[in-house]
């Protein structure tokens, strides 16, 4: 994505010299160790925690052979050996939900080529696959995101994806875990460069509503291998297009899996090159509003006025926002009963090549000078260049502060947002990084010291480094003395540039190129049923890593998780808050928005760490439907609370 050389072959060289110029893990060392740079940084957190409170003496683990899951994402050329910069690199979604009611989450990888997969999960950290008996096979789609809910109300989680220009497919789930296609009869089968979907109620009517994100036109009509069409040549110019946009579209629940284009019948009409959204209600007035991303602009929330039209009111709540937008979640970080919102900001990271090691310049705002002069056609005032954790003061006022909290991340994709180490307060998983052709870059994990500060801690952890120390793959191969021989790749791993490429040739005139490994999302949740919480990733051109947590094998941990069930809201419940009251008085105070991670809707109970309270005092709710309800307590802690709308 570096936007500043003009000539192909002379971007392809320089982007990639910078991959492993400064790439300290080569594939011909050993294997067993990370590079200088990584350690050094895990040396840096290990002092860090050593002077925090926060708990953080447990770990993850890949267990992802011992899971079983052998889904591998495949990505298209265009982030291969046709290499351009346009925005197939932005990858796929992971979402989680019990499909089959047996009480066990289940899994669903996105992936452009090959066919999704819904892997179930059988117990005991081990998974199948079971795509094809659920009838969810989609070869070759060119799929982007998932979004699961109960868009019916019947007690089943149904399925959506989006897909770039190969028609965004509904599924209705039968029960038992069957799925059947409802596209048509649903009449969400939109055609086009769609992303993020998010499923609210914004009617507040108890049925379920739809939010797609459209990036815009930044493919031309020939196809590439596996189907997909090419990327244009100005794809990352094209926000600059005003003919190239391609409006979000919000459609209605009718009712009977019917659902109806209302964008611009409620005034909803966002044309920003847009890759994810998120329901948040910024006014509290009980109708979510609606925070859609730019990943190249102004971000925009349009506030819900009463479930009958929306307005943009971005600079009254917003006057500043990040500029290359790709996640977002909402969420109260510092436990003072209002709803935060984090942005993660990955275009902005693209422009000035940090070398590994220079972490200071990794968790400070981006330079923008180097960028094109057009991508900023009203200047750059109303921008932040980097990350933003916008903190709900109350009022309708939200104030930036990344800054002073630790929260900036380099090249970050999106969040997803729980309770790692089940103390009461929500950490963050920040799934990230490039691929070819630039240099590896770290996940992130940051727990929060209670509401005052966020640790830096995917090293402490055991997140970072990767097993064996490992940093790249193979990302393809060229054969160049024969069908590839026209390719630029080909002249450039030729050339005396091609070693710092990552090529590496054979006797034959092939060659194997190499590429940084890296994530797109991720989804928590308690994976192995032990009450502690797990990360799984979907990596771009890979496989999964399934990071177990040994959280609860190390110490006694007080947690609850509590299912909604609404009757007058919407079944899923989608848009309640849910407050926890510990002994102590405090309150902890998660939203039901099933936003899991960056292109990633997942249907799951709400997990509340309770730290090191055994029990609640009270459950309180407030549903969709403005009803407020109080379960009083004792609420006993380590299992699962079901509570039914009144």
């Amino acid at each position: 994505m570096l936007h500043l050389l003009p000539r192909r072959g002379r971007l392809l060289v320089s982007a990639c010299c910078m991959l492993v110029s400064c790439r300290s893990h080569r594939a011909d060392r050993p294997a067993a160790a990370a590079p200088a740079w990584l350690l050094e940084r895990a040396a840096q957190e290990s002092a860090l925690a050593a002077q925090s409170k926060v708990l953080h003496d447990f770990r993850f683990t890949d267990r992802r052979e011992a899971s079983g899951i052998t889904f591998a994402n495949r990505v298209v050329d265009d982030a291969g050996k046709a290499f351009k910069h346009d925005h197939y690199d932005h990858g796929s979604g992971l979402c989680a939900a019990d499909v089959d009611g047996d009480g066990l989450p289940d899994l669903y990888f996105v992936t452009q080529l090959g066919s999704n997969e819904l892997w179930g999960n059988l117990g005991g950290g081990r998974f199948a696959n079971i795509t094809d008996e659920a009838g969810l096979r989609m070869p070759d789609a060119i799929a982007v995101a998932c979004s699961f809910a109960d868009i019916d109300n019947d007690g089943n989680p149904d399925l959506f994806v989006t897909t770039v220009r190969h028609g965004n497919r509904l599924f209705e789930n039968l029960g038992g875990g069957k799925f059947r296609d409802i596209t048509a009869q649903a009449g969400v089968g939109y055609v086009g460069h769609s992303s993020g979907a998010a499923f609210f109620d914004y009617d507040r009517d108890g049925l379920l509503d739809l939010f797609v994100t459209n990036v815009g036109v930044y493919t031309s009509n020939a196809k590439g291998a596996g189907g997909y069409f090419v990327g244009l040549p100005d794809a990352f110019h094209g926000h600059t297009h005003p003919d190239r946009a391609e409006a979000s579209i919000l459609y209605r629940n009718l009712g009977g899996n019917r659902f109806k284009d209302v964008t611009r019948e409620v005034g909803l009409v966002d044309r920003s090159w847009s890759g994810d959204a998120t329901p948040i209600d910024v006014n509290d007035d009980g109708f979510p509003d609606l925070y859609v991303l730019n990943m190249q602009g102004e971000n925009h929330l349009w506030l819900n006025e009463g479930g009958k039209r929306f307005r943009d009111v971005t600079r009254s709540y917003f006057p500043r926002t990040p500029w290359g937008a790709m996640g977002v979640k909402a969420f109260d970080f510092d436990g003072d009963g209002r709803v935060d919102l984090f942005v993660t900001d990955m275009h902005s990271d693209m422009w000035v090549n940090i070398p590994p090691g220079d972490w200071a310049a990794e968790a400070s705002k981006a330079d923008s000078s180097p960028a094109p002069a057009d991508f900023f056609p009203e200047g750059k005032a109303r921008f932040i260049f980097g990350n933003a954790l916008f903190a709900n003061r109350g009022g309708g006022r939200f104030e930036d502060v990344s800054d002073s909290l630790g929260m900036e991340t380099y090249w970050p994709w999106g969040p997803s947002v729980e309770d790692l180490n089940a103390d009461g307060w929500d950490d963050i998983f920040v799934a990230a990084g490039m691929n070819f052709p630039y240099r590896y870059g770290i996940n992130s994990v940051l727990l929060n010291e209670a509401g005052r500060h966020f640790l830096p801690s995917e090293f402490v952890l055991g997140v970072e480094p990767r097993p064996n120390g490992a940093t790249e793959q193979v990302w393809f191969s060229l054969d160049c003395a024969g069908a590839d021989h026209w390719r630029p790749m080909c002249a450039a791993c030729s050339e005396a540039g091609g070693a710092a490429l990552g090529c590496r040739p054979d006797a034959t005139g092939r060659f194997t190129v190499m590429g940084s490994l890296g994530s797109r999302a991720a989804v928590v949740l308690d994976l192995d049923g032990d009450g502690d919480l797990d990360i799984v990733t979907n990596e771009f051109n890979g496989p999964p890593r399934v990071l177990v947590s040994d959280l609860a094998e190390r110490r006694h941990i007080n947690f609850l998780k509590v299912r909604l069930r609404g009757t007058r809201s919407s079944r899923a419940a989608l848009g309640a808050q849910v407050s926890v009251v510990l002994p102590d008085g405090r309150r902890i105070l998660k939203v039901l928005d099933g936003k899991s991670g960056y292109l990633s809707q997942s249907d799951l109970p709400l997990y509340f760490g309770l730290g090191d309270a055994g029990q609640a005092t009270s459950v309180e709710v407030r549903w969709p439907s403005g009803q407020r309800q109080t379960v009083a307590g004792p609420v006993p802690g380590g299992g699962t609370m079901n509570v039914v709308e009144p």
